[in-house]
């Protein structure tokens, strides 16, 4: 046993061996699959990819079935700070079970964070695969913007990406700047404030978590272009970095 402290400075106590690994994350919950598959045992309903993952569900991120957790006898239990409740982390440490909590808010932190997981707190030898690849596709330093964005996330309220979050900051190192009529992470907004030119010139729009649709989303906007894009490309940290590079910064590996 040996404790450490996890990305909110909170200390952990790891075991010496990760047979069974929990995940909370739909993004780290992919890394795990990629990487050290027979390990993860348990995800949420959300976890999605790699497609065919068969590992028991624990429902969703906001409201894991903490029995079902507790029951899957987890080594430990992989959380985020923004995807996932405090209030759960709470119960789980109180059960006894060990809660590694993540928080990413840039793309370098998403690969300073899972370094971290990987090999400092697993204990793998050296970094998966997939990581140093991502890494050497992501700009360090962010360029000049050629092009403003408004991402909504929700509608029926409408609701932006702002800052500072890892979307904000991907889409940025792409080139593109993200604005929002309003301060805040996501804050809420009305169509008018959105589909202004004044403000930008695309609205990007993700299927998660709300699923925007070539039948659902770009009618509401007569003031400026629309694009459908996939959330997991601007919300995922992990092996969706890769996909994101081809599909943002046009340099396929």
């Amino acid at each position: 046993m040996r404790i450490a402290g996890d990305d909110l400075g909170v200390p952990v106590n790891l075991p010496a061996e990760f047979g069974r690994i929990v995940s909370l994350v739909p993004s780290l919950t992919e890394a795990l699959a990629c990487t050290c598959p027979e390990r993860l045992v348990g995800a949420t309903d959300w976890c999605t990819h790699p497609a065919g993952l068969s590992v028991a569900r624990v429902r969703g991120t906001k409201n894991p079935d903490l029995t079902a957790i507790v029951g899957l006898g987890p080594d430990l239990v992989i959380a985020n700070m923004e995807e996932n409740r405090e209030l759960d982390v709470r119960r789980l440490r109180q059960r006894g079970v060990p809660v590694w909590v993540t928080r990413i808010e840039t793309v370098p932190e998403a690969f300073a964070s899972m370094r971290r997981l990987f090999t400092e707190v697993i204990g793998l030898q050296q970094d998966p695969p997939w990581l140093p690849e991502a890494e050497a596709r992501w700009p360090v330093t962010v360029p000049a913007p050629h092009t403003r964005v408004v991402v909504p996330i929700w509608r029926d309220p409408w609701m932006v990406v702002g800052t500072p979050t890892f979307t904000a900051d991907l889409l940025a190192r792409a080139g593109y700047a993200v604005c929002s009529p309003s301060p805040g992470r996501y804050p809420h907004t009305d169509l008018a404030k959105m589909d202004d030119p004044g403000l930008a010139d695309l609205a990007l729009l993700p299927d998660e978590p709300y699923v925007f649709s070539q039948d659902d989303g770009p009618e509401a906007f007569s003031r400026i272009p629309t694009r459908l894009i996939s959330g997991r490309l601007i919300t995922w940290y992990g092996p969706a970095l890769l996909e994101a590079a081809d599909e943002l910064l046009g340099n396929a590996g």
